[in-house]
């Protein structure tokens, strides 16, 4: 796939903007509107804050959102040469995967304000082709996928998400096989490219991953004590996805400098 470097930032957007508006006119023909999803406010230990508009009746759990914004924006942001992300395939990775950062953050935020099954999908959705888009960058550094393959693996992602209409937990399987598959996929890019600093990465990146997920899960569990009673087990289940995000951006960032490196020699 060859992506020139004026219009690299722009084909991203609108790459990322397209599979949004694909989603959201999906998710308005009400074919998820069976799915399960856990909806109200009883389900985050956080109490809402009277008083508040709805945007903030949770503040925690809402402004934590803005992270997700600001990391996809400081990585659009970053030199490509400085950061060793040179080739045009590398620009184009990154900033799609800045870009999914920028939109996740509002999709997370509207699902906490508006408590509606049809933001509870997109939520639960988008989060696929996120690990997804991982996955592709890591096997296009180890296997010189192109953009065949990434249409390919992108498809399969949000087509895994109709598994939910056949069986309850099926987001959960889709999610499951996601994050095994991405962490496979930086094992191996690991072995061929890696070097200290990205082991460093790799490690943090599934640290985060597994803060996510058990943070998250434990919520209501950890509001019994006091110093998780508003900055909950939701609000630092979303720190770890942050940081997930970003040691995921640092491990292929500089495995894209370190494949190049060793090509050269």
């Amino acid at each position: 796939m060859k992506i020139s470097k004026i219009t690299a930032q722009d084909q991203s957007l609108w790459h990322v903007l397209g599979a949004v508006a694909l989603c959201l006119v999906t998710v308005s023909t009400g074919v998820f509107d069976t799915v399960s999803t856990e909806l109200g406010s009883s389900h985050y230990a956080e109490k809402p804050i009277p008083g508040l508009p709805g945007y903030l009746s949770m503040p925690c759990n809402s402004l934590i959102n803005l992270g997700y914004i600001i990391l996809g924006t400081y990585w659009l942001a970053q030199d490509e040469k400085a950061i060793g992300v040179g080739k045009q395939n590398g620009r184009y990775l990154k900033n799609v995967f800045s870009w999914m950062a920028i939109v996740y953050g509002p999709v997370q935020w509207a699902r906490i304000w508006t408590q509606t099954q049809r933001a509870a999908v997109l939520d639960q959705w988008f989060t696929l082709p996120i690990f997804a888009w991982a996955i592709i960058w890591a096997n296009s550094i180890l296997n010189n996928w192109d953009s065949q393959h990434f249409m390919a693996v992108e498809f399969l992602s949000l087509s895994s998400y109709f598994l939910s209409n056949i069986h309850p937990q099926g987001f959960e399987l889709a999610l499951a096989i996601h994050i095994i598959w991405a962490f496979t996929s930086g094992l191996r890019l690991q072995r061929k490219y890696g070097d200290s600093t990205t082991r460093v990465h790799l490690v943090l990146a599934l640290i985060s991953c597994l803060g996510f997920v058990n943070l998250k899960l434990l919520d209501h569990w950890l509001a019994q004590y006091f110093v998780f009673q508003r900055l909950t087990g939701h609000f630092w289940s979303k720190i770890c996805d942050i940081l997930q995000f970003h040691y995921a951006f640092c491990f292929l960032a500089h495995l894209e400098h370190c494949r190049s490196t060793k090509v050269k020699k």
